[in-house]
């Protein structure tokens, strides 16, 4: 029998981006996926675009929140698939047959992950992230960063946590690591399933963020290793920059 799959998807005054957002997940080949959508209260003409879908739609709420997270949260109430995926406004599911692709890879995982493309505010292809997602994947993955994205990540229910809310900017990170950590079998996909808005608010609010997941890696990997791992995602960084700049001269 084929999974169910729980697609959850946050906006807030988005009206640029949302329609094609929920397309992506609307036009999906895969017949067993519930759809929710979770809006903040937007005022700028969202809410009138999400409402020429609305009967399409597993559930909408749109009321306020207390952030990214609190609106996740209420998402995840509501799912009642064997799996979720977080797709939230902005990002896209690869291509029509991305979901079909994902469980026809191997059955009963309890997640699955693959890689992302990476667009700008013009959706405008700007290629792979610097992360590649590993080859193998488990929850000391991300010592060394964010090797995938939580757009590219199907994780069992079963395993899926509320959100920290105490982190503000980076829980997705937490919500991962604690997902994987209790996972028995991750698969990898070995294809592109998500496409990427950047600028979201982890990257507006980009010190911040940083200095939340420096407390979240220390809780799970020790303050001397996480450290450690800093001087090598420093290093990396430098690499990434050197080389970029040498592609572009």
């Amino acid at each position: 029998m084929q999974p169910k799959l729980s697609v959850i998807t946050i906006v807030y005054n988005n009206a640029k981006d949302i329609e094609r957002t929920m397309l992506s997940v609307l036009d999906q080949t895969y017949p067993h996926i519930e759809y929710i959508l979770i809006d903040g209260a937007s005022t700028d003409g969202t809410r009138e675009i999400i409402g020429k879908y609305r009967d399409r739609l597993a559930q909408f709420i749109s009321e306020p929140d207390q952030g990214i997270y609190d609106a996740m949260n209420k998402g995840l109430a509501l799912a009642t698939g064997d799996y979720v995926l977080f797709m939230n406004s902005g990002d896209e599911i690869y291509a029509p047959e991305t979901v079909t692709e994902v469980f026809g890879t191997e059955s009963s995982a309890d997640i699955y992950y693959g890689e992302t493309e990476m667009y700008d505010q013009n959706w405008k292809s700007l290629g792979q992230r610097r992360h590649c997602a590993p080859e193998v994947f488990n929850w000391k993955s991300f010592r060394y960063g964010m090797s995938v994205s939580h757009q590219a990540i199907y994780v069992k229910r079963s395993l899926a946590q509320p959100y920290d809310l105490r982190y503000k900017y980076s829980s997705d990170i937490d919500w991962v690591i604690k997902a994987a950590k209790n996972a028995s079998s991750i698969v990898n996909t070995h294809m592109y399933v998500a496409k990427y808005l950047v600028g979201g608010i982890s990257k507006q609010k980009h010190f911040e963020s940083l200095k939340e997941r420096f407390r979240i890696f220390t809780k799970y990997y020790g303050l001397i290793p996480n450290l450690i791992n800093h001087i090598f995602i420093a290093a990396n960084l430098i690499g990434y920059a050197l080389r970029h700049r040498r592609t572009n001269d």
